[in-house]
């Protein structure tokens, strides 16, 4: 991941890191100025990403390790979220709504869906047995271009 700017952070799989992902990459992406909404919708998309690495990639396992790159260019942000986990079967079923492959934990099956939908582009790799890597991008018009 290359850009005018960027970040990388890796931590251990465990819940309890998933709200200082949602943080950092929020203080990151904060130089392009972004609204309140564009800050909570990347908040949402990391936690939904990091939730599914340790939840699905590592089925909960604390030794696990996600990796998170950010980058910022220009005006656009980009967002890399992998893990080295189990990876998914059926990349294509698993970006149904509501499909999830752990119902007893009572998850929405949307986490895939809401990612789509708060960012400009998403794209998914997996490999069975080998880990998941989501790699996003939106384009950030800072509140100063709204006003002005």
């Amino acid at each position: 991941m290359s850009g005018n700017n960027f970040m990388k952070l890796s931590f251990a799989a465990r819940s309890e890191n998933e709200a200082f992902a949602r943080v950092a990459v929020a203080a990151f992406v904060s130089q392009l100025d972004p609204t309140l909404e564009q800050i909570d919708e990347i908040k949402t998309v990391v936690s939904e990403a990091v939730t599914n690495a340790i939840i699905h990639g590592y089925d909960g396992r604390p030794d696990g390790v996600v990796t998170l790159e950010a980058a910022i260019e220009g005006d656009t942000f980009s967002l890399s979220v992998s893990d080295e986990g189990s990876g998914i079967e059926d990349l294509e079923l698993a970006r149904q709504p509501l499909f999830t492959s752990r119902p007893e934990l009572e998850r929405s099956g949307m986490g895939f869906t809401i990612m789509e939908n708060f960012m400009d582009a998403f794209e998914a790799e997996s490999v069975p047995g080998g880990g998941t890597r989501l790699k996003m991008k939106k384009r950030i018009e800072s509140k100063k271009a709204l006003f002005n």
